[in-house]
């Protein structure tokens, strides 16, 4: 059986954690990571609540799509070690 189709999609599924974690990079730079006690319109503490939330939603999908990756690439390695056990045991 061919692994080639299974591994480009999981080359796919790696790529876009990848690109996920670069975007997440890009949209972390323009964080403002202080605290704006005396902002007396509250506009940068609206900004601040929107970044965190924008982060929590990246993070939680990077986290989803590793681990599927991990999982993915683990069941990948194990079909091609099986098919080698078999090919060499049907000798």
């Amino acid at each position: 059986m061919k692994l080639i189709p299974y591994l480009i999609g999981w080359s796919v599924l790696v790529l876009v954690v990848i690109t996920l974690a670069l975007y997440r990079r890009m949209v972390t730079e323009k964080e403002d990571d202080i605290i704006h006690l005396s902002d007396t319109s509250g506009a940068v503490a609206s900004q601040q609540i929107q970044m965190a939330r924008r982060l929590e939603s990246i993070d939680r999908w990077g986290k989803i799509l590793t681990i599927l990756s991990i999982l993915a690439g683990l069941a990948l390695a194990g079909w091609y070690g099986y098919i080698k056990w078999i090919e060499t045991t049907a000798y």
